[in-house]
This record gives C-alpha cells, sequence and structure tokens, in this order.
C-alpha cells in the first residue's frame, strides 16, 4: 500500500458543497439587508464598501452591471445620516381634535421628517404612497445638504455650479438634470424602506421622465426580487392631440419590503358578478353560478381517467366531454358530485354543469394593470374646486385612484404615509375609505411649506404655502364625509348600521407638527443669536440654561418621545398634576420631569405609578450640580419601584 492513500472524492465533494452553501447563504443574506451590494447574484465589492463609507476609485477597466450617477455616493451617505439638532414641535392651534386622533400632518423637508420618524415608526407603516416631482423641468427638486462643492462637482462631471436655495426648479437645461433627481429621491426611498413594516408596500406615481430611473434606484434600494408590478393609471378619457401619439397614461411603480410576506388585498366585487349568482332551485349552499365542468387536460395533453359519459337523471341522456376536451374530474368524483347536488343540467341542451356557489369564489378581484377606475386628472380638478370653490391647486390625483391603491395595500388598523402629500388627497382618500368600510386607518402626510404664487388662486385666498392647502383639505372633506356618513346612518335600520362606521367614531382629525431646532440647549449664545432679551425675562435661569428660547414643556415631551422606538406621535400625553406642574406621563410607558426642584414626596409618587415605567427622565439641573443629592434621589426612587412594581434596576435618564 501506497504511504499515502488517495482521498476519496466524494470528501471534496461535500467540503466543496458546504462552501457552496455558506456563499449562496452569505449573498442571500447580503442582499436581504443591502441589496445595492448584490447584483445579478453577484457581490458587488464596491458597493460593499460605498455602503459603509470606504470610497475608492473604481477600475475603470473593470465592466458590470450597475445604476450610477454623478453625486450617489453621497445620497447613498445622506441616507445613513441622523437628523442632529432638529425636532418636531407640535402646533395644538393647527390640529384638530388632537385628544383622541391618530392621525398626523407634518410641515418640513420630507427626508428630515421622515428621519426623525425613524425612531418611533420603524418598521410600522403598512403602506406608503407617494407623488413625487416628476422631474419635467418646471417642477422643484429638494436640494440637501449632501451637495457637493463646486471643486468636487468639476472633478467628476466638468461642469461648476452653485447649488444655491433648499428649493430650486431642476431645469432641463441644466447638465445635472437626472443626477439632480435621483440625487433628491434615492436617500429618502432608502429611509422610507426602514418605516415599513415587514409585509409593507410602496406605491410610487410617475410619468415616463424618470419612470426607468425610479425603478433601477427601488431595485437597488427594495431589490429587484421585491418588484411588485408596474401599473398603468389612465389619466385621460381622451388621448391628446398636441403629441406624436397621444399619451393619456401615467404610472403606479409598486415595491415590497419583503415580497414573501406582502399579501395584497383584492378589490371588492362589482354588482355586475354578483348577480350571475342566483338560486333558482333553493339550494341549501346558497347563490351559485354555472360553471363548465370540461377541462383541457394536463399541459394540453387529455387525461383518460376523466374521459366518458355522464348520464342526466332526468332525460336518460348521455354526454360525454365536448370534443378534444376531458371533465374536470374522474368518474368516482363526478358521482360524488352528482350524489351532493353540485352538479346540474342544462334545461335546453341538458349537458351539465358544475354548480360555483358564491361562497366558494374568492370575495373579491385582483387589482388589474390597468387601472381604468381611478377617475381622471379632471376629476381631482374637480374635487378640489367642490371643496375650496377656488382652483387652488394643480395635478393632485383623484381620492378614488388613492382608495384603490389604499384598498390594496392596507387593512384596517394599518398606518398609511405620504410624504410628499400636496393637497392632502391620500388623507382625504383615507378618511373617505374608512367611512365606507368602517375602517380605522391612520395616515402621516408630510409636506414642505412651499410657497404659493403670488398671482395664483391659492395666494389670493389666503393659501400661502402648499402646507396650508393640504391642512385646509383635510379638515373641508373630513366633515363632509362625516356629515354625509351621518345622514345615510340615521336613514340606515338597524341590521344595516351594524355594518356600518358609527359616525362618531370616524377619525377626521389630525395633530401638526413642525420641523424646528432642537429645544435642548447647545452651545449658544442668545445675545449673538438675535433673541429678544425682553421674551427672556419670563423664563427662569434654569429653563435659559437647559433649554432654547421659546421652548414649551409639551414641545421637549414630544422631543423625548421621538428617542424612543416604540412611542408613536399619536400617544396621549397627560399632566401628572397631583405631583407636580411640570410632570408628564405619555402612554403609559414614559415619564418627563421638568421640574426645577424634586422633593422626596415627588420621587415617591413618581415610584409608584403603576404599572412600571419604561423610561423616567428628569432635569439634571433640578439637583444643583450636588451629585449626592443626585444620587441619593435615584437610590430612593429605585427602592420604591422595586418596593412597588418588583423592579430591581429601574432605567432613569437625564437631561
Amino acid at each position: 500500500m501506497d504511504k499515502f492513500e488517495k482521498v476519496p472524492s466524494g470528501i471534496f465533494d461535500k467540503i466543496e458543497d458546504n462552501k457552496k452553501q455558506f456563499i449562496s447563504k452569505f449573498v442571500n443574506d447580503l442582499e436581504e439587508l443591502f441589496p445595492e451590494t448584490v447584483r445579478d447574484g453577484v457581490v458587488d465589492f464596491q458597493a460593499l464598501l460605498d455602503r459603509f463609507g470606504k470610497y475608492e476609485e473604481e477600475d475603470k477597466n473593470v465592466e458590470k452591471y450597475n445604476m450610477t450617477w454623478i453625486g450617489k455616493r453621497e445620497a447613498i451617505r445622506e441616507a445613513d445620516e441622523d437628523i442632529v439638532g432638529k425636532t418636531l414641535k407640535y402646533v395644538e392651534e393647527d390640529s384638530k381634535n388632537p385628544e383622541t386622533t391618530q392621525n398626523l400632518y407634518i410641515e418640513g423637508d420630507n427626508l428630515e421628517v421622515i428621519k426623525l420618524l425613524r425612531q418611533s415608526y420603524y418598521g410600522k407603516i403598512k403602506m406608503i404612497y407617494i407623488d413625487p416631482p416628476y422631474n419635467t423641468g418646471n417642477d422643484f427638486v429638494y436640494k440637501d445638504n449632501f451637495a457637493m462643492s463646486e471643486e468636487e462637482y468639476a472633478k467628476l462631471s466638468g461642469e461648476v455650479d452653485e447649488y444655491g436655495e433648499r428649493l430650486v426648479k431642476n431645469s432641463k437645461d441644466s447638465g445635472r438634470f437626472h443626477s439632480d433627481w435621483l440625487n433628491m429621491m434615492y436617500p429618502r426611498l432608502k429611509v422610507a424602506k426602514d418605516l415599513l413594516k415587514d409585509d409593507g408596500v410602496i406605491f410610487i406615481s410617475i410619468d415616463d421622465n424618470e419612470v426607468h430611473n425610479i425603478r433601477k434606484i427601488c431595485d437597488e434600494i427594495f431589490g429587484e426580487r421585491n418588484f411588485v408590478e408596474q401599473l398603468i393609471w389612465k389619466r385621460r378619457a381622451t388621448a391628446p392631440n398636441d403629441r406624436i401619439i397621444g399619451k393619456n397614461h401615467e404610472y403606479i411603480i409598486c415595491f415590497a419590503k419583503n415580497i414573501e410576506s406582502v399579501v395584497l388585498n383584492l378589490q371588492p366585487r362589482n354588482d355586475s358578478i354578483n348577480e350571475r349568482y342566483k338560486n333558482p332551485d333553493n339550494d341549501s349552499r346558497g347563490r351559485w353560478a354555472a360553471s363548465d365542468l370540461s377541462a383541457n387536460g394536463k399541459g394540453g395533453r387529455l387525461v383518460e381517467s376523466c374521459i366518458f359519459p355522464i348520464m342526466n337523471p332526468d332525460t336518460k341522456e348521455m354526454f360525454d366531454p365536448p370534443q378534444n376536451k376531458c371533465w374536470l374530474y374522474n368518474k368516482e368524483k363526478i358521482e360524488q358530485l352528482l350524489n351532493e347536488g353540485r352538479i346540474g343540467f342544462r334545461k335546453n341542451s341538458g349537458s351539465p354543469f358544475l354548480k360555483r356557489y358564491i361562497t366558494e369564489v374568492r370575495q373579491g378581484a385582483t387589482l388589474p394593470t390597468i387601472i381604468e377606475k381611478g377617475g381622471f386628472s379632471s376629476d381631482s380638478a374637480k374635487e378640489i374646486k367642490d371643496l375650496f370653490k377656488k382652483d387652488v391647486f394643480e395635478f393632485s390625483k383623484p381620492v378614488s385612484l388613492i382608495k384603490i391603491i389604499s384598498k390594496t395595500g392596507s387593512n384596517n388598523e394599518d398606518i398609511i404615509l405620504d410624504f410628499f402629500s400636496g393637497s392632502s388627497t391620500t388623507a382625504h382618500a383615507i378618511l373617505d375609505l374608512n367611512a365606507e368600510d368602517n375602517g380605522n386607518r391612520k395616515y402621516i402626510m408630510v409636506q414642505l411649506p412651499e410657497p404659493t404664487d403670488e398671482k395664483s388662486e391659492a395666494y389670493k385666498a389666503d393659501y400661502k404655502n402648499i402646507s396650508e392647502i393640504g391642512k385646509a383639505r383635510i379638515r373641508k372633506s373630513g366633515d363632509n364625509i362625516k356629515n354625509d356618513l351621518k345622514e345615510r346612518f340615521n336613514k340606515a335600520s338597524e341590521e344595516e348600521r351594524k355594518l356600518m362606521k358609527d359616525p362618531e367614531n370616524l377619525d377626521i382629525g389630525f395633530k401638526v407638527f413642525k420641523v424646528e431646532d432642537t429645544n435642548l440647549k447647545r452651545v449658544k449664545d442668545t445675545v449673538e443669536e438675535g433673541i429678544d432679551l425682553e421674551k427672556l425675562k419670563a423664563i427662569s435661569p434654569k429653563d435659559s440654561d437647559d433649554f432654547n428660547p421659546h421652548f414649551t414643556d409639551i414641545d421637549v415631551v414630544y422631543e423625548m418621545m421621538l428617542k424612543r422606538q416604540d412611542i408613536e406621535l399619536t400617544e396621549e400625553v397627560i399632566r401628572l398634576d397631583y405631583i407636580g406642574d411640570r410632570i408628564y406621563l405619555v402612554g403609559q410607558a414614559i415619564l418627563v420631569c421638568l421640574e426645577e426642584k424634586i422633593n422626596e414626596e415627588m420621587i415617591d409618587k413618581i415610584g409608584s405609578i403603576k404599572p412600571a415605567l419604561s423610561w423616567i427622565i428628569l432635569r439634571d439641573s433640578a439637583f444643583d450640580s450636588n451629585i449626592n443629592l443626585k444620587l441619593n434621589a435615584v437610590k430612593r426612587l429605585r427602592a420604591v419601584i422595586k418596593e412597588i412594581n418588583d423592579i430591581k434596576d429601574q432605567k432613569i435618564y437625564w437631561i
């Protein structure tokens, strides 16, 4: 025997198989976490380096399938950067029914807003619908802070320009026309993905200008396998005559967060389909429709066991399957169906048919790729004029279209986000849908307070920016929908009312927030900031040291809520005046104590709250920099909590 035996090839095969399985799992996991790093099933290591901030000059000799543009790396980096020094300020005077509503309207740059929401609403949004600027050359594109310097852009593209203001027109004359739009959209979609639930979906309205690009960046952000469909919306009844070919459609792109988890809802069955189902023979199984009992076989090949004559029990006539067909079932199954009365015979020909019961068919229809009954652009213009009595907004989508999308992509208790909300068609549609199907869907509308043109009907009607139009539309449409529901409810029978939404339970309110600087004090000189010192006289020295000017306690409370992952901005905030003047309880989970002095009685009452709080937030300045006083207060608070709630180590935070 040789000194060295040959290793059996099977061992090498096993090692190779294990290696392949490991690599395959690694690639799949990587694609799930960072879809942009895997292209055509192959890891793009440059994209992987880019994802983690390791930017290197690409080898120009290496060819690969890739979607890139000037500024892409900065757009990727911007998506991952957190918002620092910003918060959402509650605007009570603009809100409607704030004590009970579960809806939100937020004014501000939508990238800042959805980043601020990412902490509290991570993985909570079931459906996102957006109608972004189409990049026609006349619309506005957001200019973000990741903009390159002149030198950087000149190096990459040979052009030098200044970005100027945060909101500027993206002219087709610009050499960066598509790049600017992509740099605006990419980080917003990247953050939006984080907000979606695992079974969530995003719908994006778009036209021919950027449909090819939005598909590609969504393939990268969400993963090609999570593409659901590219829908076509028929926006005009007739084609225009001012083009070579009359275009009367737009697109709606749909992507899933995870295609394996998503389930889209069926559309309601229309009356014409339901009318086909009758029950002339008083069948105990209910209404039915005659269905073909024959089939083409399997893969076009007839099944021999399904070819036999069926006898009509009334006429004794025998019926073979139609020519070049077989029956749906074999002889044994057919005999069973005959005995159960599930096969009928036509009066004229006497031939057999299968009874399809209305209870056995799907109670709805799948959404077709061509949406022909979603209303037209002219309908949306009429909806605006009916509400405002003036043409205060152009190019909104019809309510009927957004109702179809919302019905497809969300369920009755879900949250729907629109961060290009415009005139708030989405909110209008959700209110209408809730009234129609007894739903409790919640919405979050986000809109930049973009100024209206001084010559426009909106400006003349005192709507100085688009946000004012959006909020007014929600108020007006909500009142109309509730009044219509009341009228129908009052006319309905007792049985009908049981299936209807109680008008008093229809949530037509919304809380308003605006993006503002943080309330928490940074290293700032208030005099240099130009703050009116006379107004600061009403603020105590401690408040002046801890918080930025013109804060309110409730502003600080909401900023603390944003720092939690499980507290939504619609949670109830209660002032615990039995403990102190500036102590707030949020959703039975967070306590925010803004008292300037804390005594033992307050400590005992806070510790006695049941159930145990997950966060207790205190002001560091309440202890006057006395570390012993602070430590003793914490020890006492934890001791009381342990005694009352049996919690050993309560989480206590300081501001």
